[in-house]
């Protein structure tokens, strides 16, 4: 199925749920309230009302539980409201006929909790373009990353000669340029630098190619739905002028793409998985002429309808030829294919297994072993699998498993589970325990390669990168469905640094520490330090005070960067854990574009450094969380 049939596919489907499902009351609300406040989408009761009215007059018939494998209305956060309105004015077109342009306005809309800039699928807001000098490609600054981890270990370290930003230089950052994503409520794609540029995806499938210096936009790439991977770009010989780096990256419709870095223009674009639900969420990692993509999927979601025939999708990592886009291989984390049980659930539709082990993380790079390593997610059916909440090492060359280490066994869990109507809830019921951040690849200086992994648990595990055996494991929170350790730690000196995600929503601690940052021991786990982010919360349910720090950590020489549920920017002196500067960014920028952007909630990107700049994304409209479409270049005032 292609991007705009899988989206007309989810476009009238899901809207059974948004009429009759039992959802997480409260989360929807603040969305709504967050939403409203933001200005990108008119979700008053009024035009609530219209959508669920228009589905049950027009759609119920069909799709009220009589598609097979009807998404959660929740994937429709993934999606861009023109990708919407698009398959009811295309393949859908028959299934809408008699609804008006501005029917299907109000119902794409509301689905997406986008604005539509008009009725133009191609309109958005201004953006700068830059004068020919700002748009100049610079081939003597080769990539600042090797991608999202920023080290082929993923261990989230920036050198001094790429930050360029002395510790004693972070008290006096300050906003340097500001930029406003068109159309957006929530900002997931990690920058990166090159060529004198920031690259990023957004929240309407934009990818843009923004002039380090100015923010001004050098080029703009529209894919086919949300980008909230990093933008990975080839590296090339300093100074080589002739030399043609290309950039590449997933969007959440599954397809992989490959763009010449210094024009935009596209390459080659890739479906890396036939299944409805897939979707690529986590940063690609290119490395010796392939390009490994870890593929994950919203099934989850889907099984939430009662006839949704529950499940299907398995996790894999995908080699793609850099040069082509042709598939080298592609190893699934759940080796069996699913089947019928020949069981139904108590609806009557029928159960599959096994599914799920997805891969939320962006694959780590063994040279010196010709591997590469993954975390996986729960599985989505009963029994759970064995390769679920795992790690694996998987050969570089042909795919092949090497090792795997089961962090959390038993785990089967889908948004099912979050309802009152458990009706596709697998029978374990969770705990939901993914491991969202990649596996980070240390070499401490005694000797010897570990793979240290943070899950959603709380826990940390350290494995030996030759057999996968357990070193140590600490636990430093509480662990819940969206606590723990979230998008990534960082790594350097032997020292190992840990957000804690744990929020205000799990009621007492119950003696496990409050959220903040741990400092551990990279060969024991020992604590080092533990700087908490105990800012007191009001009773009121204002999520500006979760005190969660879910965004990856970032470090540099003597310093750690953090972002909080809360909107802020955090800077810590790596030795001793104390907070040396610290910025709020849940508040209004003006930007270059011209307009008033907003921050949020800091999450899943963190905080990168080059040239003296740290740049960060604020603003995440998911689960309760801040909305906000701002992208900020900090640097150091003048002494």
């Amino acid at each position: 199925m292609n991007v705009r049939g899988r989206a007309c596919w989810l476009v009238l489907t899901a809207l059974v749920l948004v009429a009759g499902c039992e959802r997480h009351e409260a989360d929807r609300t603040h969305r709504e309230q967050s939403a409203s406040d933001l200005s990108p989408v008119d979700v008053h009761a009024g035009a609530k009302g219209a959508a669920v009215e228009l589905y049950k007059a027009r759609c119920a018939s069909c799709h009220e539980g009589g598609v097979e494998r009807a998404p959660h209305s929740v994937t429709f956060q993934m999606m861009r409201p023109e990708a919407i309105l698009a398959a009811m004015n295309g393949v859908m077109a028959e299934q809408a006929a008699g609804l008006s342009q501005e029917q299907r306005v109000v119902l794409a809309q509301f689905l997406a909790g986008q604005t539509l800039e008009g009725e133009k699928l191609n309109e958005t807001r201004p953006v700068k373009m830059c004068a020919e000098w700002e748009s100049r490609f610079d081939f003597n600054r080769p990539p600042a990353f090797k991608g999202w981890g920023i080290t082929r270990g993923n261990t989230r370290f920036i050198d001094g000669a790429t930050a360029k930003l002395p510790a004693d230089a972070v008290p006096r950052l300050e906003v340097k340029w500001a930029f406003a994503y068109p159309n957006a409520t929530r900002t997931r794609s990690q920058p990166s630098l090159a060529g004198g540029a920031v690259f990023v995806g957004s929240q309407d499938g934009t990818v843009y190619a923004l002039d380090a210096a100015t923010g001004c936009a050098r080029w703009t790439f529209r894919a086919d739905a949300e980008v909230r991977t990093a933008i990975v770009v080839s590296d090339w010989a300093l100074g080589d002028t002739a030399a043609h780096p290309s950039a590449y990256f997933g969007d959440t419709g599954g397809t992989v793409y490959r763009l010449d870095a210094v024009t935009g223009q596209e390459i080659w674009k890739v479906e890396v998985d036939p299944h409805p639900a897939a979707t690529v969420t986590a940063t690609p990692t290119l490395y010796d002429g392939r390009l490994y993509v870890p593929v994950s999927s919203t099934e989850w979601a889907s099984a939430a309808d009662p006839a949704y025939e529950c499940c299907t999708f398995r996790g894999s990592v995908v080699a793609l030829d850099a040069e082509t886009g042709k598939q080298l291989w592609k190893t699934w984390t759940i080796p069996q294919e699913p089947h019928l049980t020949g069981d139904t659930n108590p609806a009557g539709t029928p159960i599959w297994q096994p599914a799920g082990a997805p891969v939320w993380n962006s694959p780590t790079i063994d040279e010196k072993r010709d591997r590469l390593y993954v975390g996986t997610g729960e599985s989505y059916t009963s029994p759970a699998s064995p390769f679920s909440d795992a790690i694996l090492a998987l050969d570089l060359k042909t795919g092949k498993l090497v090792w795997r280490y089961q962090a959390t066994a038993g785990d089967a869990w889908n948004m099912a589970c979050m309802l009152n109507d458990r009706t596709n809830c697998p029978a374990e019921n969770g705990p939901n325990f993914d491991f969202g951040a990649p596996p980070m690849l240390v070499t401490p200086k005694g000797g010897g390669d570990i793979i240290v992994a943070g899950q959603k648990s709380g826990y940390i595990h350290a494995l030996d990168a030759s057999t996968g055996h357990l070193i140590w494991r600490r636990k430093i929170g509480l662990g819940a469905h969206t606590s723990g350790i979230h998008w990534g730690m960082a790594a350097y000196d032997d020292v190992l640094f840990a957000a804690n995600s744990d929020t205000r929503f799990l009621g007492r601690w119950a003696g496990t520490p409050p959220p903040g940052l741990f400092a551990l021991d990279t060969v024991t786990g020992g604590q080092v330090w533990f700087s908490p982010n105990d800012r007191p919360c009001p009773p009121d349910g204002n999520p500006r005070c979760d005190p969660g720090l879910s965004a990856a950590v970032t470090a540099i020489p003597g310093v750690v960067f953090t972002g909080g549920y809360d909107g802020w920017i955090r800077a810590y002196e790596a030795g001793t854990g104390k907070v040396i500067w610290s910025f709020d960014t849940a508040r209004d920028f003006e930007t270059v574009n011209g307009s008033t952007a907003r921050g949020g909630s800091i999450e899943v990107a963190g905080p990168v450094v080059a040239d003296g700049t740290v740049y960060v994304n604020s603003g995440h409209l998911y689960g309760g969380h801040m909305p906000g479409n701002v992208l900020l270049a900090l640097a150091p005032a003048s002494p």
